[in-house]
């Protein structure tokens, strides 16, 4: 799905402790990947596409500016930008826009996903987020352990012994209980170079690439390579509350990877 850091293996010295938060990080990254997307699959979200051009540009500039003004060290946006980001979380009661469902503007070879949830949805969201951490570090555990449990070295003892020793609760990772208590925003990011779009689309969402990114920038049917299947990826995890209400707004960024794109898309 990503581009794959250039990560020490477990066969390699390093330091234990840093290879077993290496593959938290990991796992970190793909259990919000999967909670942001799987609602379609899972709980019936529709994709909608069409979303206003005006507002899916004010968001990306928006969230932009968020991102810069954001100290390098901490994803607390400063106090100064929170009517921008108060703005952002309350575009579905501003703008008529469902919350759960995917909101999709489209340009050729780039699209732009919107999603906002709030209050119980939130919460579900980190109990999906939790459960896809969980399981893939208990899948992990148990392949390092059969693996390499064998080996008598002090240097794989302690790296096993750090990968049981992890317990990490996401909603302190994404820093919930800061959010709540001080009536703070936080704008999280990730990204990859390359994306590719069948996994997003089929695996994770459920549907047909050409439902996300239209029919012209699809990659064919009938075998399609990498670079058609490539796109660049950035996903924003704008987060906060509204009058009591605590709201999530995710903001996806897709663009073609090649340079060759179609007409508009309908």
């Amino acid at each position: 799905m990503y581009e794959e850091p250039n990560e020490e293996s477990a066969d390699r010295p390093a330091d234990p402790a840093t290879r077993a938060k290496d593959k938290c990080d990991e796992f970190r990254m793909h259990a919000e990947f999967a909670a942001v997307f799987e609602a379609h699959r899972k709980f019936d979200a529709e994709l909608k596409a069409g979303l206003d051009a005006e507002i899916a540009r004010d968001v990306q500039r928006i969230v932009g500016r968020l991102e810069k003004i954001r100290p390098a060290d901490t994803p607390l946006i400063p106090p100064e930008a929170a009517p921008d980001a108060e703005k952002v979380l309350k575009l579905p009661d501003t703008k008529n826009l469902s919350t759960g469902d995917y909101h999709i503007h489209r340009r050729p070879g780039e699209v732009m996903i919107f999603r906002w949830i709030t209050g119980e949805q939130v919460d579900g969201f980190y109990e999906r987020l939790q459960a896809h951490f969980d399981a893939a570090l208990k899948h992990f555990r148990e392949e390092e352990r059969q693996s390499l449990g064998w080996k008598q070295d002090p240097a794989t003892s302690k790296y096993l012994d750090a990968l049981d020793a992890i317990e990490i609760k996401m909603p302190d990772r994404y820093l919930r209980d800061v959010i709540k208590k001080h009536s703070v925003f936080v704008l999280s990011t990730q990204s990859a170079d390359e994306l590719d779009i069948l996994h997003l689309a089929d695996v994770v969402m459920g549907v047909d690439a050409a439902t996300i990114v239209g029919r012209k920038s699809a990659p064919p049917e009938d075998q399609p390579s990498e670079s058609d299947r490539a796109w660049f990826f950035k996903l924003f995890s704008l987060r906060g509350i509204i009058e009591g209400e605590e709201r999530m707004c995710f903001f996806t960024y897709l663009q073609k990877t090649d340079d060759t794109f179609g007409l508009e898309d309908d």
